[in-house]
């Protein structure tokens, strides 16, 4: 596959994720540039063993975090929360990177009421393990974590039935 056909097919996930990690547009479409930048000069190192989008996703992911490195908006100890990062629901996380759910998912995402939407945001897309999520809030790691379940509770049930919708 060239270079132009991953750009154009994939563009749009990316700069999506983007926006997810952020929540700036322009901040986003420049984190999406520099992705592409990367993966050009790369792509001769993708073997494809995993998804393509998998490893746009890591690039982004990576150029945001050097973004914020870069301009020291992180501390020492914020750093240490991107070092030891959480598991996540590997079949949510599948249906994030996958291109048909990922648009639906981010649409209900920003459309479902807080707490809910900024602590899974901060654990999924931001990787922070419950008790930092927890010390944001000033709440217990327990209250992180429910509220996290909740939420992802809510986004498997809506992505369940907007397929069960389809078919």
């Amino acid at each position: 596959m060239e270079f132009e056909e991953i750009y154009a097919l994939y563009f749009k996930d990316v700069h999506l994720f983007t926006i997810s990690l952020c929540n700036d547009q322009s901040l986003a479409e420049e984190i999406t540039q520099e992705t592409f930048f990367k993966a050009l000069k790369s792509i001769d190192q993708f073997d494809g063993a995993k998804d393509i989008r998998a490893w746009l996703f890591t690039i982004a992911k990576n150029t945001y975090f050097s973004y914020h490195k870069k301009n020291k908006r992180l501390t020492s100890y914020d750093t240490d929360a991107y070092e030891n990062k959480p598991t996540t629901d590997v079949t949510l996380l599948e249906r994030v990177t996958n291109e048909n759910d990922a648009f639906i998912i981010h649409q209900f995402i920003h459309k479902m009421d807080e707490p809910y939407k900024e602590v899974f945001s901060l654990r999924v897309f931001g990787e922070l393990p419950f008790e930092k999520i927890s010390a944001i809030f000033g709440k217990s790691a327990g209250w992180a974590r429910v509220t996290y379940h909740r939420a992802r509770k809510q986004i498997i049930m809506y992505t369940e039935e907007m397929h069960h919708d389809e078919n």
